[in-house]
């Protein structure tokens, strides 16, 4: 079984200028984290520049879209820029993909691609996996058209896939290395990693199970939570999955338990909770 280590991720997006994103870029390598991550929505800039010029200003720091609406897309436009931006990141991306948010559907107008039914949109998250993917493989072939598709990562740069339902979930299972889950409630989570655990089989120890979490400590919650289908009234005794409740040495202990009970070793962070987080970080991650 590969050893699960902690590493964490920060969930972010540029707000002000891109002096300040940087500065949040560098400030996040400084502090331990593994990754910077941007969502991918209408409201907010693009995420492939962004993370472009996060990369840029830092050495070390991961980059990647938390997620990518996959059937907002073309898969071979996924696969430029993946291939692209690994390339100038000097092999620090990583790709997230999903089926979209419930909400997505003003985004794929804006866009002016069909938006699909819920089936149609998590077949198209399998597509662009496979799709990307083989590109990849054409481009390190010897594929002189496909110069641009070659990515610094071999024999591709990490997939992370993110869902709550089975149907998506398969797919990460088989098909992702990292499977971001939602699960709501801890109770769920003990189902869900059975159901991943299953549908990979023997590649199961080789996949990253990841959770998210959108704040920390037992202050009030930001009502977007709200968006995201959580009841802020469950967030006691640290039921939710998203919220964690307790002073420092809580979390840790939290953090450490599900990652004996269920493997979950890489935690996401909202910006949101950025300054509980710092000890949480310093103490866990690479362990």
């Amino acid at each position: 079984m590969a050893e699960r280590r902690f590493r964490f991720g920060l969930v972010a997006a540029p707000t002000a200028s891109a002096k300040e994103w940087t500065e949040l870029a560098r400030r996040a390598e400084g502090m331990g984290f593994s990754t910077l991550l941007m969502p991918d929505a209408r409201r907010l800039p693009s995420s492939f520049p962004a993370l472009t010029l996060a990369a840029a200003n830092t050495e070390t720091l991961r980059v990647g879209n938390f997620v990518l609406a996959a059937p907002l897309r073309s898969p071979q436009s996924i696969a430029w820029d993946t291939a692209t931006l690994d390339q100038f990141s000097h092999g620090r991306f990583e790709l997230g993909l999903g089926a979209g948010r419930p909400d997505a559907e003003g985004d794929a107008h804006i866009l002016g691609v069909p938006f699909g039914t819920p089936g149609e949109r998590v077949r198209r998250v399998a597509e662009t996996i496979e799709t990307v993917r083989g590109m990849f493989d054409d481009a390190a072939g010897g594929n002189e058209e496909l110069r641009a598709y070659r990515p610094v990562q071999r024999p591709a740069p990490p997939i992370m896939v993110a869902g709550s339902g089975n149907r998506l979930l398969s797919i990460a299972a088989r098909q992702a290395d990292i499977v971001a889950i939602g699960a709501g409630l801890e109770p769920n989570l003990r189902e869900k990693v059975g159901f991943i655990r299953e549908t990979a089989g023997d590649r199961f120890d080789d996949l990253e199970l990841s959770l998210n979490v959108f704040a920390i400590g037992d202050g009030e919650l930001p009502p977007w939570i709200r968006n995201f289908g959580l009841d802020p009234t469950l967030a006691v005794e640290n039921r939710l999955l998203s919220v964690l409740n307790g002073d420092t040495a809580t979390a840790i202990d939290v953090l450490r338990r599900r990652r004996d009970q269920f493997e979950t070793s890489y935690i996401t962070i909202n910006a949101f909770a950025l300054e509980a987080a710092a000890p949480i970080v310093e103490q866990l991650a690479g362990r």
